[in-house]
């Protein structure tokens, strides 16, 4: 039986209030001593990245831009469902989502686009990293495999076949379909029923909830919340973490915790990361700075170093070791973002 993991959900700081110097009566005499509220925005993303987006990156934007960035980590979907809610009054300024759900995002009209004269370094990425005329465009590349304890496990996992293995009863946690990165436990079910590369399993989905099931024996857990299963992985108390992403995880082990993550020999894969500003929101202006400054080489060398991502903007630099993107593999996201609601239907009905 998988133990659900609820995805985590942190409030909004309170915005700030003017401040009023000597009093209401002061005020309307002297004016000139009411001070303006400072600077915030609002900026939604993955709770897997707020640690190394709170601690590395937003202090360096916040100097830069003289302002305050609240943060609201939760997963794609969530997102995606919070800007549907708030339509008619936007509260997140900038939105980071993986590129399946910036697709609905773009459909539903809930991203405006993005020009070059107002964020410059749009023009300064990678081909293929600015899609749809600018409505999001990719600032980071994290690539995915199979985390795991060291702590547990002395040789790295060599094959997607061994979340299987049954040597790992209640020892393999996988990301539910909720997630972007639970796409990979589907992707690898598919490859492993049929026997067809990647790039024709992805279509068979049939076969891949056949194999999923038989996944079942040995699953501790099934997460929303990538800190959460991490923790379980670096307790050891979980010894795989199918489908887990580089930033993630090797974030965790540079930390010296006992976790790393394999390439399998079939390979891994690759995950374009988007942002966009949500139409209609507030601090239009000040969400275009900090878009371009999430796309510049500063801050995304810092993403390389500190979160293990592979940088869209080519003057950043890298550390030695990244994984050859060539390598890694990138589904059909239109597909997965036409059927995905129906997959998490299934999903839950079939995974329980």
């Amino acid at each position: 039986m998988t133990r659900d993991l609820r995805p985590f959900r942190p409030g909004l700081s309170r915005r700030s209030v003017l401040q009023i110097g000597g009093g209401a009566v002061a005020a309307i005499a002297a004016p000139a001593v009411v001070r303006a509220a400072p600077k915030e925005i609002v900026v939604g993303g993955p709770a897997g990245a707020a640690r190394y987006l709170n601690a590395d990156v937003f202090p360096v934007i916040e100097k830069k831009l003289d302002a305050k960035i609240l943060y609201e980590g939760t997963n794609s979907l969530t997102n995606l469902q919070k800007m549907q809610a708030d339509r008619a009054s936007p509260k997140m300024s900038v939105v980071i989502m993986d590129d399946p759900v910036m697709i609905p995002a773009a459909a539903e009209g809930l991203i405006t686009p993005m020009t070059t004269s107002a964020v410059p370094n749009l023009g300064k990425l990678v081909p293929g990293a600015v899609h749809r005329d600018g409505l999001w465009a990719n600032y980071q590349k994290p690539w995915a495999g199979i985390a795991f304890s060291t702590k547990r496990m002395k040789q790295p996992p060599a094959r997607w076949s061994d979340l299987w293995d049954a040597r790992y009863g209640q020892k393999v946690i996988v990301p539910s379909i909720q997630n972007t990165e639970g796409y990979w436990t589907l992707l690898v079910a598919a490859h492993l029923e049929t026997g067809k590369p990647f790039s024709e399993a992805q279509y068979e989905i049939d076969a891949a909830f056949k194999k999923l099931k038989s996944l079942k024996p040995n699953l501790l857990s099934v997460y929303t919340n990538a800190p959460q299963a991490i923790n379980l992985l670096e307790q050891g108390e979980a010894w795989m973490i199918g489908g887990q992403f580089s930033a993630y995880t090797l974030i965790r082990k540079a930390e010296g915790s006992p976790v790393d993550l394999a390439i399998p020999a079939e390979g891994g894969f690759a995950m374009p990361s988007g942002i966009a500003k949500a139409k209609g929101a507030p601090a239009d202006a000040l969400a275009d700075a900090v878009v371009d400054a999430l796309l510049s080489p500063e801050i995304q060398s810092i993403l390389a170093t500190k979160a293990f991502v592979a940088p869209t903007n080519p003057a950043a630099t890298t550390p030695a070791g990244f994984p050859d993107s060539a390598t890694l593999f990138a589904p059909d996201w239109a597909f997965f973002a036409k059927e995905r609601a129906g997959w998490t239907e299934r999903w839950i009905k079939e995974m329980a």
